[in-house]
């Protein structure tokens, strides 16, 4: 073979294995488009049919436990150290024991939250932490109804069979980074989920999602700079960075929320924009009142690698990539239990990690990778709360 043919088959090879990966970053089967707006406005939702389904399989609601009639007294009256569902009979208290253990550690068992021969103790810190989630759960359902609606939220919306949620986050300062002229990179330029894999800030969440967070709004309202907007460069990155989370959060386009013509533009927005807004507002909210409180009970495995802060909730923890978490299916109608769950004056816990204990096999260095997930741990044996 001649030395031309031979640089000529090279040449075919390598633009072929040049074609193969830029074509392997490419989504298949072909998209499906739906218009939401006007035509030729851009306003259009697209999904990659393949995707849909996987995420339809994998977000289905649990069948619920058959229905019980309430009997055996107050549980409260029964039972010793029942706090927030002692108003519950007995067969409704064992009813919603049993769908928690489902919802949230099927294979770690009762175990998980309870220690085996005192099931009254709170000398474990996942059953400190999972009381304050029932009331958390509570106070979604009866506070934040302008963005779940009359869907509302159970354990399972964000556990789906998990002793941790699979998307929480903690404040990520990034890998180490070199000195000198190369010391900051503010926070991005490397690859991340969290920002749908873009060179944006890869820690949207700790500006806007915690108490007195930044402001979100930084395009300006007039054509050339006048002095009266005090948003920069920096800013508008990380809003983008949140901006992309939204829409892998929630598997939709920008135009999901906003119209094409005008994204700052309140009076020509979907509803859905308003409804996300509701949404951004309790974020906060369970982040700064039940969350981050939380940070002295969990033990440093289950803290975060950069700043030992406590797992937090973001838009993905409930949505898990739909547009209504589960799809918009309700589990509510189906455990009652969930409504009279009390909300006590003061919920924050006064104990510290050095005074609990962890189950059975809690999991080493849980916290070394943000958007690594936790293990599951271990344990079995009868419930209660």
């Amino acid at each position: 073979m001649s030395n031309h043919m031979s640089k000529r088959l090279l040449g075919a090879a390598a633009a072929i294995a040049g074609t193969t990966l830029l074509l392997a970053a490419c989504e298949f089967p072909s998209m499906e488009t739906e218009q939401v707006g006007y035509r030729g406005t851009g306003m259009e939702e697209v999904k990659n049919p393949r995707r849909e389904a996987e995420k339809r399989d994998r977000l289905q609601a649990p069948e619920p436990l058959p229905p019980t009639q309430p009997g055996g007294g107050r549980a409260g009256d029964v039972y010793e150290n029942v706090q927030v569902v002692g108003d519950l009979s007995i067969t409704e208290f064992n009813r919603l024991m049993t769908a928690m253990t489902e919802w949230v550690s099927p294979e770690q068992g009762c175990n998980y939250c309870h220690i085996p021969d005192n099931l009254a103790s709170d000398d474990i810190y996942t059953k400190v932490v999972s009381r304050r989630m029932m009331e958390m759960t509570k106070h979604i359902n009866d506070n934040w109804s302008d963005h779940v609606g009359d869907t509302g939220v159970t354990c399972y919306t964000c556990h789906a069979g998990q002793p941790v949620p699979e998307y929480v986050w903690f404040k990520d300062d990034g890998p180490p980074q070199a000195g000198g002229m190369a010391a900051s990179r503010a926070g991005q330029n490397i690859a991340s989920a969290s920002v749908g894999y873009s060179s944006l800030p890869r820690d949207p969440f700790s500006a806007f999602f915690v108490d007195e967070p930044e402001s979100i709004r930084v395009i300006p309202t007039t054509a050339l700079p006048d002095g009266t907007n005090p948003r920069n460069i920096m800013d508008t990155e990380k809003t983008y960075g949140l901006m992309m989370h939204f829409s892998e959060s929630l598997g939709v386009n920008c135009t999901y929320c906003h119209n094409s013509r005008s994204f700052v533009a309140w009076e020509s927005s979907p509803p859905t924009r308003e409804n996300a807004w509701h949404g951004i507002q309790m974020v906060r909210d369970l982040n700064v009142d039940y969350l981050v409180p939380l940070e002295p009970v969990y033990p440093e495995s289950q803290l975060g690698p950069h700043h030992r802060d406590a797992p937090k909730t973001n838009c993905q923890t409930c949505h898990q990539g739909a547009n209504q978490p589960l799809y918009g299916v309700s589990m509510l109608a189906d455990y009652p239990e969930l409504d009279r769950i009390r909300i006590r004056d003061n919920g924050v816990p006064d104990v510290t990690r050095d005074e609990l204990e962890a189950p059975a096999a809690e999991p080493d260095g849980a916290g070394e990778d943000p958007e690594q997930m936790f293990d599951e741990l271990p344990g079995e044996g009868p419930d209660g709360n």
